[in-house]
């Protein structure tokens, strides 16, 4: 029996670690990625960044979420919508001055004082930051749901928020999801994925098994205006995971995982289809798509479903932040308490 600790625990470790497995190999083919790795392509860790095991900004976002959900309850704000996504909003602007950015926002020049992420130098480097997280909290002014920055749907909203899945103070995952995807994302897809994995997340804690979580997830779903793209991607990745054995070429016919749709869907064929948590994360990263993405999202869910024991030890053991990850996930788990 997986308890509860160490489902959070095996999803933000595993997202991390998928992360760091698709880091090398992001931006290329499926050719290249066999051409420089073989015919079996990324089988473990791979130095990246400099580094013998590096994360990405999907995992420095995924870490400042977390901080700013440990904060928000500290503060007794979860079961308060405004306040708790003003306190989200500043942890994404701690990650946008990590990044050595600023922001016309007027609480930027605040909000360094808050959290203690921003005082870890290994997060003052950038991993290939998207454009639309920089762009977005850039902006003078914070992104909702009701009046978006942008018209983008890009993954960088629903590759960071598993945190708000995990936090079991959350009572509304799916619509927390949305509102800190939006911060950044404005089009449906890309805020309506990251709060379908949020509900999920949180369906496997609960003890369901994935294809109940996707279904209870799919009718939350089709409440919210402009659902029919993320509807129609989970609805292929569920059905794709029930005909033939998987491939990367099959993953492919998914997309590119560019968009957060795409990104979402792969990620849950990937769980769908493996036998285990080691199966997932390299059939999440063997692709030529937005490899880092899929294999932290397909991670958040394997880690839940699998929890941390389920990881090889010897891919945790180099993971950069693997303490500071770790000590994240206790504190989510507790509330900050």
């Amino acid at each position: 029996m997986i308890d509860l600790e160490e489902r959070i625990r095996g999803s933000l470790l595993a997202g991390a670690v998928g992360d760091a497995l698709g880091a090398p190999v992001e931006f290329l083919s499926l050719k290249e990625i066999h051409d420089r790795h073989g015919s079996r392509g990324v089988t473990g860790p791979l130095p990246s960044y400099g580094q013998p095991f590096a994360i990405t900004d999907d995992t420095q976002m995924t870490l400042f979420v977390a901080e700013g959900l440990v904060l928000a309850s500290r503060a007794g704000a979860l079961q308060k919508p405004s306040e708790r996504l003003r306190i989200l909003h500043r942890a994404h602007l701690r990650w946008l001055r990590s990044q050595g950015a600023s922001s016309r926002h007027p609480t930027f020049g605040r909000c360094e004082d808050e959290g203690w992420l921003i005082g870890l130098e290994e997060l003052h480097q950038r991993r290939a930051p998207g454009h639309t997280c920089l762009s977005g909290l850039q902006s003078p002014r914070m992104g909702t749901i009701e009046e978006p920055l942008n018209t983008s749907k890009g993954c960088g909203g629903v590759m960071r928020v598993a945190p708000v899945g995990l936090a079991l103070g959350v009572q509304d995952p799916f619509r927390l999801g949305a509102e800190v995807a939006a911060l950044t994302h404005g089009h449906p897809s890309g805020y309506l994925s990251a709060g379908f994995l949020a509900a999920v997340l949180r369906s496997l804690l609960a003890g369901d098994d994935l294809r109940q979580a996707c279904t209870a997830a799919l009718e939350e779903l089709a409440r919210w205006p402009g659902h029919e793209e993320t509807t129609e991607a989970v609805r292929s990745a569920l059905s794709l995971a029930g005909n033939g054995e998987p491939t990367p070429e099959r993953l492919e016919t998914l997309g590119g995982a560019w968009v957060g749709e795409e990104a979402l869907a792969i990620a849950l064929y990937c769980v769908l289809v493996s036998e285990n948590l080691e199966a997932v994360l390299l059939l999440a990263v063997n692709h030529g798509g937005d490899s880092d993405s899929t294999g932290a999202i397909a991670g958040n869910i394997a880690g839940a479903v699998w929890g941390a024991g389920g990881i090889p030890a010897n891919w945790i053991e180099p993971l950069e932040l693997r303490d500071e990850i770790e000590k994240l996930a206790e504190l989510v788990r507790t509330g900050g308490a």
